[in-house]
C-alpha cells in the first residue's frame, strides 16, 4: 500500500482489538492459550464473583497487571502515537484493557472495555492505580471494596463511553481497524459509522474475517509491520 498522508484527512481514528495488544505478548482472553482457556471466568471475572470473594478477584487481576507489565509497545503502538504528535485530530478507541496505547505516548484513548489501571469505588468513583499490585483493595473514604475499572461477563458497556468513541467514529474520515474482527456489536457497526462519513475504511489484520467486506482496503500484516512508515 502507498503511504498515507495525515495532512489529506481532518480526523483519523484508529479502532483497536486484541490482536494489537497479543503482538506485544499480552494474554488474550479466549481461543487457544488464552486466560480463560486456563481460568474460570465465572471465579475471576464477574460482578457475582466479585461479590462473593472480592479480595480472590483482586488477587488475580494483580497477576493479570504483572503479565501486562511485563510486555511492551511495539512499532506499531509507537507509530500511532508518533502521528498523534504530527496531526491535531488523532482518536484511539480501544477494546483493549492493558494502557498499551498510554505507555507508547498516546494520550487521546477511549477504552472501551474499562483499564487495568483504574480501580473505582461504587460510591466515590474512580482512582487511578498502577503498579503490579493495587495500592489500596478498599476506598480510604468508606472503606467500601475497590473494583477493578473493567467490562467483566454480564456487564453493559458504559453509554457514555460508548457515545464518546461513536461520535468520534462519526467525526472522522479516515478509519483504521486493526487487530480485531469487530463482529460483535456495538463495534461491529463502527465501520458502518464511518462510512457515513464517507471516510476511507482500512482494516490491517493478517486474516481476513467476516466484517472484511466493509473496508475500502485491507493489509494482511500485523501493526508493528503495517503502521511504521504507513503515513508519510
Amino acid at each position: 500500500m502507498k503511504a498515507i498522508y495525515p495532512k489529506d484527512y481532518e480526523h483519523i481514528v484508529f479502532f483497536t482489538g486484541a490482536g494489537m495488544s497479543a503482538e506485544s505478548g499480552v494474554p488474550t482472553y479466549r481461543g487457544r492459550g488464552g486466560v480463560w482457556s486456563q481460568y474460570r471466568w465465572e471465579e475471576y471475572a464477574c460482578q457475582e464473583a466479585f461479590d462473593a470473594d472480592p479480595e480472590k478477584v483482586l488477587k488475580f487481576h494483580e497477576l493479570r497487571r504483572a503479565a501486562v507489565l511485563a510486555c511492551k509497545p511495539h512499532a506499531g503502538h509507537a507509530a500511532i502515537a508518533e502521528l498523534e504528535k504530527r496531526h491535531p485530530r488523532v482518536t484511539v478507541v480501544t477494546q483493549n484493557i492493558d494502557g498499551m496505547h498510554q505507555r507508547a505516548g498516546s494520550w487521546n484513548v477511549i477504552e472501551l472495555h474499562g483499564s487495568l489501571w483504574r480501580l473505582r469505588c461504587p460510591y466515590d468513583g474512580l482512582t487511578e492505580d498502577i503498579g503490579e499490585t493495587f495500592k489500596n483493595y478498599a476506598c480510604e473514604k468508606c472503606g467500601s471494596w475497590l473494583r477493578p475499572d473493567i467490562i467483566w461477563f454480564g456487564d453493559m458497556l458504559d453509554q457514555g463511553v460508548m457515545s464518546e468513541a461513536i461520535a468520534a467514529i462519526r467525526r472522522c474520515d479516515l478509519f483504521v481497524s486493526i487487530g480485531t474482527s469487530g463482529v460483535v456489536y456495538p463495534a461491529a457497526g463502527f465501520p458502518r459509522f464511518a462510512k457515513e462519513n464517507n471516510a476511507r475504511c482500512i482494516e490491517i489484520n493478517p486474516e481476513p474475517n467476516e466484517m472484511s467486506s466493509l473496508y475500502d482496503e485491507a493489509i494482511r500484516n500485523t501493526a508493528g509491520k503495517a503502521l511504521p512508515g504507513l503515513f508519510g
